[in-house]
């Protein structure tokens, strides 16, 4: 039987533990309760994408094997830009795919006719600039830059970002995407990449967690009036 001190060391570890983690535990529970109660499509942004967009077929173009491409073609995709057809070559260099021509990168209004594309018409534009640099906690991060992010009209604060260097419709990022990275952030309690979840932070507070839930069973079977008489009859028994 465990005896008065012992159930009150557990009885207070077990609640200065739930004090610590119950915030943590509070974040948990919320996000968890939002990932399950929404679209996973909306947090994407289709309901915002032109999803009957089909690429142009295009014919006249140059033979890749024609471009001076010293170290060999190991990837090869076609973009339209402005209606011209480029490749996208071994992930680094966009070329003129019917002149064979480099190029550098997109300007302004081709990137407004790649969003046009993928983006639905009723959107209006109010506002477009080129973000070169982001921080880790940017919502457009690990991507190409420098990129063009269009801003649209509406309480959703849109924003579609085109890669510059390639001249690809990268994403969108909205309100409630935006509440989704926080939440998702606090979830698996990666505060960089989001992504992560072998964190020492993570996992320090699952074991804690775990712990806490352990000495909750303690705690129930050390107090229960209940166990407490059955041990009680058990030991008169013998």
């Amino acid at each position: 039987m465990v005896n008065r001190h012992t159930a009150k060391w557990i009885r207070k570890s077990h609640r200065y533990l739930g004090l610590f983690l119950g915030i943590q535990f509070l974040f948990w529970t919320i996000s968890g309760l939002y990932f399950s109660w929404t679209n996973i499509d909306d947090i994407h942004g289709d309901h915002f994408k032109n999803m009957e967009y089909q690429p142009k077929a295009f014919s006249g173009l140059v033979n890749p094997s024609q471009l001076n491409i010293s170290e060999g073609i190991r990837s090869i995709e076609i973009r339209d830009i402005n209606a011209v057809p480029y490749y996208w070559v071994n992930e680094t260099q966009l070329y003129n795919a019917l002149d064979g021509t480099l190029k550098s990168y997109i300007n302004r209004e081709e990137a407004l006719y790649v969003a046009s594309n993928y983006m639905k018409g009723e959107l209006e534009v109010t506002d477009m600039s080129l973000v070169e640099k982001v921080g880790k906690h940017h919502e457009y991060r690990e991507k190409f830059l420098p990129a063009y992010v269009i801003s649209y009209e509406g309480k959703d604060d849109l924003k579609a970002y085109i890669s510059a260097i390639d001249g690809k419709f990268q994403t969108v990022r909205h309100r409630s995407w935006r509440i989704f990275d926080f939440l998702w952030m606090t979830h698996t309690m990666d505060y960089e990449s989001r992504d992560n979840f072998n964190t020492m932070v993570l996992r320090a507070f699952s074991l804690l967690g775990l712990i806490t839930v352990l000495s909750g069973f303690v705690l129930w079977y050390t107090s229960s009036p209940s166990i407490i008489r059955l041990r009680k009859r058990l030991k008169g028994k013998k």
